[in-house]
């Protein structure tokens, strides 16, 4: 983890449940369930996946009868299965309504997600708005307040925008928008504070889907508050659009201390796991040296000395077997995270950049000796050569894990906890 962390704005603590969100504590991750949430088996084993991949807190769709009345029984499920995951009610339209009828829903959510533009209208939409705020204080619940670009409360907007017409100098449509979704967001937190949910159980968001809006909004909206804030593109997309449109946004955010928990809103590719979203957050956060979840892998991206497959098929091996193992790990080798491992292919940099990893291997480019030099810790311990060096590599990979971070391991008892510097 870099020492150089940027300095984080400085925002209400908000506990939920044995998660802490704010500036005094890391970036939290996030996912969201597309599973039924009336099928309660099946949303809690995609909820145990998630958090098996690293998801801190997961959100779920509470938006029908059918739904609320089986999130009792989801936690329950996840409780029997040892997994404390805290969750997120995601309310739209008929919130009110559902936590009135389904008590247990109420007490068994750590968090209620509540959309201001799709809350109601008028007087009726504040009672609505009012009864979901004090149902969340009475169970000393947080509330994320999230705004969309796309649901906005057409009556705010409307009001502003005719508010700009008659100013004496007129802002684009664009930019009334933009304010319009952070005066949401605030004048709707004031109103909770109103109705006595303490501003430190509140969070913030102001999601849209185009990288430079994102930015600005939420650049304007951290400056006006000291509520934690909520991150991520409303719809990022499918693939590689939507991990480099998400990176691009949150790492610009996060690098100006600007974020607290966020989440990447990734459109599944057919057959692709639920979990995608969650190791895409990770990396996020520890690419930009933030946050530490699972050994990173250090590989080269092949040239005309790298023509065999070799390096390739190992470095992608090693990352699936350290993210799968972090399960375990993660409870039983602390510190584990910061591990380092090299996959290069070719004499280059191959032995350079082994040296500098924990462990590395620098395998054979074209027409080198059919050998691979394994280094641990700057030092050459072994050279394996023949078809099983896969397996021999990923032995060696435990078996330095085991002793250096098992009890009483060399890296354990010198891990280092960075605080994270608020302003």
């Amino acid at each position: 983890m870099s020492t150089q962390a940027p300095i984080r704005r400085n925002t209400h603590q908000v506990q939920i449940d044995h998660i802490a969100v704010g500036s005094e504590s890391p970036v939290i991750v996030q996912s969201m369930t597309n599973t039924d949430t009336a099928d309660a088996a099946g949303t809690a084993q995609q909820i145990k996946a998630l958090s098996d991949a690293g998801s801190e807190m997961v959100r779920i769709t509470v938006n029908s009868p059918e739904a609320a009345g089986k999130v009792a029984e989801i936690r329950r499920r996840l409780d029997d299965m040892g997994c404390n995951t805290p969750l997120i009610g995601d309310f739209h339209f008929n919130g009110e309504r559902l936590l009135q009828e389904f008590p247990d829903c109420a007490k068994a959510l750590s968090k209620y997600r509540i959309n201001p533009g799709n809350v109601g209208k008028g007087v009726k939409g504040d009672e609505k708005f009012a009864y979901m705020i004090r149902t969340a204080a009475e169970h000393d619940k947080a509330v994320r307040i999230g705004v969309n670009w796309g649901s906005l409360d057409q009556s705010l907007a409307k009001r502003m925008m005719d508010a700009n017409l008659a100013s004496a100098n007129p802002k684009s449509p664009d930019e009334v928008m933009k304010e319009a979704l952070i005066v949401s967001a605030l004048e709707s937190a004031q109103k909770a504070v109103d109705l006595g949910l303490p501003e430190n159980k509140i969070i913030l968001s102001c999601k849209v889907s185009a990288v430079q809006d994102l930015i600005q909004v939420y650049r304007d909206l951290g400056a006006r508050c000291r509520y934690p804030l909520h991150l991520g593109l409303t719809e990022a997309g499918m693939g590689s659009k939507g991990i480099v449109a998400s990176t691009a946004a949150l790492a610009v955010l996060l690098q100006e201390g600007i974020g607290d928990t966020i989440r990447i809103s990734l459109t599944p590719e057919p057959g692709s796991p639920r979990t995608q979203e969650v190791v895409v957050g990770q990396e996020i956060l520890q690419t930009m040296g933030l946050r530490s979840f699972t050994p990173m892998v250090t590989a080269c991206p092949g040239c005309g000395r790298t023509t065999s497959t070799v390096f390739q098929e190992l470095a992608r091996d090693i990352q699936q077997y350290l993210r799968e193992q972090m399960v375990v790990w993660r409870a039983q080798y602390p510190g584990v995270e910061s591990l380092n491992v090299a996959v290069m292919g070719c004499v280059v940099n191959g032995p350079g950049e082994s040296k500098l990893a924990d462990i590395g291997i620098s395998l054979p480019g074209t027409g080198e000796t059919p050998v691979a030099p394994v280094y641990v810790d700057g030092q050459r311990k072994v050279t394996l050569k023949g078809d099983n060096m896969a397996a021999e590599f990923l032995a060696i990979v435990q078996e330095y894990v085991e002793t250096h971070y098992g009890e009483g391991g060399a890296k354990r008892s010198s891990i280092r906890i960075i605080p994270i510097k608020a302003s």
